[in-house]
């Protein structure tokens, strides 16, 4: 019985007490939260844990220069925090990254293990709090109600910075591409049907061009996570705050870390309303959308390879079937699909979560927050893989694409302003029927010379403006 005795030490809270591990540095409060979440099985993002360790390193200088707090309580903590930072005491963050109460078991989370290790540094025990407590110190002039906000926000605008750069690289990537396959003739499509002409490299620039506008759409969205309610205390009234240390608790955080964090000029607004989330998960959403179209395209492109389009060739990355040798599946593209319709679904919840916040505070940051981030990451390593493993090593059928395009009836359009819309409709319908090219049917009915026709129906002239209607008038 006394063996057992010493392996939990006794903490008390306002629900009661409560036998918490003789070793750990999380307390009655945090194992309360893991014992009630146990939702995803997984803790909270090690970044979020980080960002929450730098916040309480800033209001802890905050406070001190405000003279709220002694030196060797401000230096433990910040000994504390700095540990954190560095990825030490991980394992003590025990709560599940979706929880009720607002955040209040990860800020609680953190001050307990912050507060345990800060008192251990000055020579107490784990538990007892004499020297540093978790609420009165570690705490001090804050709420989980500006904390948690402040650090989710400071999370999401470490983890972007990976994102843009894969889709930067994923940009010059498509570019190297439109030149490469500027001069690959193809059959373009609408509603899946031949349509005109296009070159290869113009679809790769259209993906370029779309890419960049979402990376331009993110960063524009993510400026809004940089205004924190830091100071905001409760509810954004600022009770229980000093002005010295409201005045100093920014720019005290950004020291820590200079993400260029700004306090919000509303503070009220600033605890009430999550709408920056939605916008950054809107952008996300967005670009995703965007990449799974490319995908789309990827596969209809590659398709077959010899009963499908066939017009370009996808690197083979793995077997594609168990039971059909020699089949090479579109995997990568996939893969790209599949992540951009998790975001999509991410999206709904941030969404729907910040909808749901009631009259002076959003209780549902957390399941945003284990969102955002999953949108965050899985957008990085989709646009990696799409990258690397396929847009890289893209390489085209010239002579399927020519082939294609020679024996298409959308080549009919370029001929219109020279014969009229209702005899190359009849051309059109001929072709069509008989399975005749159209440029044999235009010369077999002396419908134009052969020299007009190799003018007219320059593949290249196809892809861009310049076709004169002029010689509507002869007709």
């Amino acid at each position: 019985m006394n063996e057992n005795f010493q392996k939990y030490r006794v903490e008390t809270d306002s629900v009661g007490s409560k036998n918490v591990p003789v070793g750990a540095y999380y307390g009655v409060q945090s194992l309360r939260a893991a014992e009630n979440f146990n939702i995803t099985g997984k803790r909270m993002h090690s970044e979020l844990i980080i960002s929450l360790a730098q916040v309480k390193k800033g209001t802890a200088i905050a406070n001190n220069e405000a003279g709220l707090m002694h030196k060797d309580v401000r230096c433990a903590i910040v000994q504390a925090c700095d540990e954190i930072i560095a990825g030490k005491l991980h394992d003590q963050f025990i709560i599940d990254p979706i929880q009720g109460g607002a955040g209040t078991s990860g800020n609680m989370n953190a001050n307990e293990v912050i507060a345990n290790r800060a008192n251990e540094i000055l020579g107490g025990k784990l538990g007892v709090y004499d020297k540093v407590h978790p609420n009165d110190h570690v705490n001090m002039g804050q709420s989980t109600n500006d904390v948690f906000p402040t650090a989710g926000k400071m999370t999401a605008l470490k983890l972007i910075p990976r994102t843009l750069d894969e889709l930067r690289k994923l940009y010059d990537s498509l570019i190297a591409k439109s030149v490469e396959f500027d001069d690959v003739i193809k059959m373009g499509r609408t509603q899946m049907q031949d349509a005109v002409p296009i070159r290869l490299g113009q679809e790769f620039h259209a993906y370029s061009s779309v890419i960049k506008r979402n990376i331009t759409r993110i960063e524009k969205a993510s400026e809004g996570l940089k205004t924190v309610n830091m100071g905001a205390s409760a509810i954004g009234t600022g009770i229980n705050v000093d002005t010295e240390y409201f005045k100093n608790i920014v720019p005290a955080i950004n020291k820590v870390i200079n993400l260029d964090l700004r306090q919000a000029e509303d503070l009220v607004d600033g605890t009430q309303n999550l709408d920056v989330f939605v916008d950054v998960s809107s952008a996300l959403k967005t670009c995703a959308v965007s990449l799974s179209k490319m995908s789309n395209d990827l596969r209809l492109m590659s398709s077959g390879p010899r009963t499908g389009f066939g017009e370009i060739n996808l690197p083979a990355k793995q077997n594609g079937s168990s039971i059909m040798p020699g089949k090479i599946n579109p995997v990568i593209p996939e893969v790209m699909s599949q992540v951009s319709f998790n975001i999509i679904g991410n999206d709904v919840t941030i969404t729907m979560a910040a909808e749901a916040g009631q009259l002076e505070l959003n209780a549902f940051e957390p399941v945003i927050f284990y969102n955002l981030y999953e949108s965050i990451e899985t957008l990085a390593n989709g646009v990696n893989t799409l990258r690397e493993n396929c847009i890289v090593g893209i390489t085209a059928n010239r002579k399927r694409c020519k082939y294609l395009v020679d024996n298409s009836v959308g080549i009919i359009t370029a001929i219109v302003p020279h014969v009229g819309y209702k005899a190359a409709a009849k051309i059109a319908d001929r072709a069509i029927a008989t399975g005749e090219s159209v440029r044999d049917l235009v010369l077999k009915e002396n419908i134009l010379t052969k020299s007009e026709l190799n003018e007219i129906l320059d593949t290249i002239a196809m892809t861009e403006p310049g076709i004169a209607a002029k010689h509507l008038m002869a007709i």
